[in-house]
């Protein structure tokens, strides 16, 4: 993508600008926004993060080397990045909290309850792209059709966080999610990246103030410091990111969580702002927000496949997916039903699942 040089002017960037953030709330998308691609500050953060090892086995994160905080070295002649966020939260605060003090229960991160957002995300920024792309002959009076512009939904090496909070969608907080004023944490992000020198929009200042309610709340400290996770102490990182076994020493504290953690969202005050989605992909699928942990252990791998086909979930796999509920099956209370059911998945289990079984059952003793 080369750099553009066209006749553009500046009240016409201004309309097109606001053209496209009314564009992407047509589309669906709550907030619209537009940053430079300076990433200076999130580069040495995100450098020093993976100097001290805080990435675990999530190597994708310095593979691409400086590509994910250099967007003009992604996409050749980048200049701008529009940066967009959807809410997704389905339920209430209460309903989570209930759920995660019934042991039995399997608690599953909110965001993965609907649709897998990626596809559906993707689709709605192609179609803004298709906007923009129509209007830049009208606009500058140009030869401007098909434009390159790419669009990014978690599919690339891209700073989401940093650019949407450049673009004003937000700040980041301590527990290293965008936190919006009117809006909370419960949202997906997606950007595209774009030669158009668009104006930018002003960045959001930080109002976490002195609150360390997230830090607190972790249930395995894994906000070492503010603004700092340590991902292999992280639950979400712990079900859904580690191939291998989890370690002893983090089981017991996941309680009953079988894929992901929002209790940094839940404890947010800022989340008291947070508005209800309006997109039906996101709503529950397969009656996730309420199964019982004997339940889905019972489900075998066609049934797993069946139940989160079009989820997040299935990445992760069969053979994860029994491990996690193993888990917190060792953490529920003792039960004469969990330990016949533990002990029958002994029977026909991989090595990776029958360790945790086995920690499963010296639990239930």
């Amino acid at each position: 993508m080369e750099q553009l040089d066209l006749p553009f002017n500046t009240q016409a960037l201004q309309r097109l600008s606001l053209q496209i953030k009314q564009w992407g709330q047509d589309l669906g998308f709550q907030q619209v926004g537009i940053a430079d691609t300076n990433l200076s500050v999130a580069e040495q953060h995100l450098n020093n993060w993976l100097e001290k090892g805080f990435h675990g086995e999530m190597d994708y994160m310095h593979r691409h080397g400086l590509k994910r905080s250099r967007p003009e070295l992604l996409r050749d002649g980048t200049i701008r990045v529009i940066s967009v966020r959807m809410d997704y939260q389905t339920e209430s605060v209460a309903d989570m909290v209930k759920l995660l003090d019934a042991p039995n229960a399997a608690y599953i991160s909110r965001y993965a309850l609907g649709r897998d957002y990626h596809k559906l995300m993707r689709n709605r920024l192609q179609k803004l792209v298709d906007k923009i792309n129509t209007a830049l002959p009208l606009t500058f009076d140009a030869d401007l059709f098909n434009l390159e512009m790419r669009p990014f939904v978690d599919s690339a090496p891209v700073l989401e966080k940093a650019l949407a909070e450049k673009a004003g969608l937000g700040w980041i907080g301590k527990h290293s999610n965008l936190i919006n004023r009117k809006a909370g944490s419960w949202f997906f992000l997606g950007e595209i990246y774009t030669a158009l020198p668009l104006p930018i929009d002003e960045a959001t200042s930080a109002h976490c103030g002195d609150c360390t309610a997230c830090i607190n709340i972790c249930p395995t400290q894994a906000i070492v410091a503010p603004y700092q996770v340590d991902a292999r102490r992280c639950v979400s990182y712990l079900t859904i990111e580690l191939q291998g076994a989890i370690p002893e020493q983090y089981r017991s504290l996941i309680g009953n969580r079988i894929y992901g953690c929002d209790d940094c969202q839940i404890i947010c005050p800022w989340n008291r702002f947070a508005k209800s989605t309006a997109e039906a992909d996101f709503n529950p699928r397969q009656q996730l927000n309420t199964q019982q942990l004997l339940d889905v252990f019972a489900w075998t791998e066609a049934t797993f496949l069946t139940k989160t086909e079009g989820s997040a979930i299935r990445r992760i796999g069969y053979q994860r997916w029994l491990r996690n509920i193993a888990v917190a099956l060792g953490n529920a209370p003792q039960s004469e039903t969990i330990k016949a059911a533990l002990k029958a998945k002994l029977l026909d289990c991989s090595d990776l699942v029958k360790e945790h079984v086995i920690w499963a059952l010296e639990q239930q003793k």
